[in-house]
């Protein structure tokens, strides 16, 4: 019995910057890894002392704000549904973060911790889709929420 393997795919920031239309400092996801078509993938985020949420958030004891862990979240998986629809005539040109549902903060993040967003489809439904997300450091989750984004063609 032969038990076919599925292949993982990846993206870059080169990949990421052609999906998404987020740049700095707004852009939340360094890398994307093991996607699985729309179905799952994780996104990566290298969190550092010099990005421009640390100025204000607090700059003697700096935190991550949460609300951009669930914005790298969206992202996330907003990058691996416009993928899914490039071999369309018509692929999305636009992704719109509709709602945000069950979050929960768990741990603070910090600058030099790498977060993971493990995102795993819930359903999706015509330009809708709705995500279940963790965003993990070290393997401790620090944040989760559920997602949905429109997409958009123009």
């Amino acid at each position: 019995m032969s038990e076919e393997i599925a292949k993982l795919e990846s993206a870059d920031i080169g990949r990421i910057l052609e999906l998404l239309p987020h740049r700095y400092p707004f852009l939340l996801v360094d890398r994307i890894v093991e996607i699985d078509g729309d179905k799952s993938c994780i996104g990566i985020k290298n969190v550092t002392y010099n990005e421009s949420p640390f100025m204000g958030h607090f700059p003697q004891a700096p935190v991550f704000p949460g609300v951009l862990l669930i914005e790298g979240m969206a992202q996330t998986a907003g990058a691996i549904c416009i993928a899914s629809k490039l071999s369309e005539n018509k692929p999305p040109s636009k992704v719109f973060f509709m709602t945000i549902d069950k979050a929960k903060f768990r741990k603070p993040v910090q600058p030099g911790d790498v977060v993971r967003y493990h995102m795993t489809k819930l359903s999706s439904r015509r330009n809708m889709w709705w995500y279940r997300g963790e965003a993990r450091v070290e393997g401790a989750l620090v944040a989760e929420a559920e997602v949905s984004a429109m997409l958009v063609s123009e």
